[in-house]
């Protein structure tokens, strides 16, 4: 089994980059998720209610962050202005919200009224005790839950085998993706290796909506996959794809092409 793709997606729930490797961080690969859009109330926005997200493509580089968006194009300072609180899931998590400049050309393009924020450096946005690795340490970025995520080839192909209109990886936004195992392997797994990277398996992803999106278009694609998903893959009422994951020893380096091994089963 080998790593077949490695993704980032720097803005939660924009456009995300494919690289061809990627250095492994406490709180997920680097730049992923490390930016974030909120409402006026300070609330985290995803494609779950503005679809069109979808489509604005970004970059980063050594002085911050690019956002592209139907031939309009914005270069967002390397550096926040305005410590703020925003809310994500579980609770408020410590940001640092950008300027008014900033903040209008997102508003434009997204027609609704919305802020970007980072994530400093010294945020520690803790995981759940009952799933880290290391508890009270282990920490996330704006990821919904979990450092990262990996999906197997494999598993795709199960469920695009029950579709009447395949669909594309990119629908279940994953950081990792397995080229060689069977359907659903990864579920099996409860530690591997990539590279000199040892990464824990500690939770089924639950997939929502979201997965409806059609990333090419940002578009709503009516109840596709997910309802044939629901099918086969609901499991205490939540329909499970992809594995979470958090790394054991950060620091390396993940390249497409490494080894996957397994070095437990659940």
């Amino acid at each position: 089994m080998i790593l077949s793709e490695i993704n980032i997606y720097p803005v939660k729930s924009l456009k995300g980059i494919q690289l061809s490797e990627s250095p492994v961080e406490a709180r997920g690969l680097r730049f992923d998720r490390r930016w974030m859009l909120v409402d006026g109330d300070g609330q985290f926005m995803t494609q779950r209610d503005f679809p069109k997200m979808a489509l604005i493509e970004t970059s980063v580089n050594g002085k911050g962050l690019a956002v592209r968006f139907d031939g309009w194009e914005l270069a967002v300072p390397a550096e926040a202005e305005k410590p703020v609180e925003v809310g994500i899931w579980e609770g408020p998590v410590a940001a640092a919200m950008f300027s008014d400049e900033v903040n209008r050309w997102f508003s434009e393009v997204l027609e609704a009224d919305c802020r970007l924020v980072t994530m400093p450096k010294d945020t520690r946005r803790l995981l759940p005790a009952e799933f880290a690795v290391r508890p009270g340490e282990d920490h996330v970025s704006f990821a919904d839950g979990y450092p990262l995520l990996l999906i197997g080839e494999g598993s795709l192909a199960e469920l695009n085998s029950r579709l009447e209109t395949p669909v594309p990886m990119n629908r279940f936004r994953p950081n990792l993706v397995v080229a060689g195992s069977d359907a659903f392997a990864e579920d099996t797994w409860k530690k591997i290796r990539v590279g000199e990277t040892i990464f824990h398996l500690v939770k089924p992803c639950a997939r929502c909506v979201l997965t409806t999106v059609d990333q090419a278009t940002g578009i709503k694609n009516g109840k596709e996959p997910l309802r044939t998903l629901a099918s086969f893959r609901t499991f205490d009422n939540k329909v499970l794809f992809g594995e979470n994951l958090i790394a054991e020893n950060p620091g390396g380096t993940v390249r497409v092409g490494d080894e996957v091994e397994v070095l437990e089963k659940s």
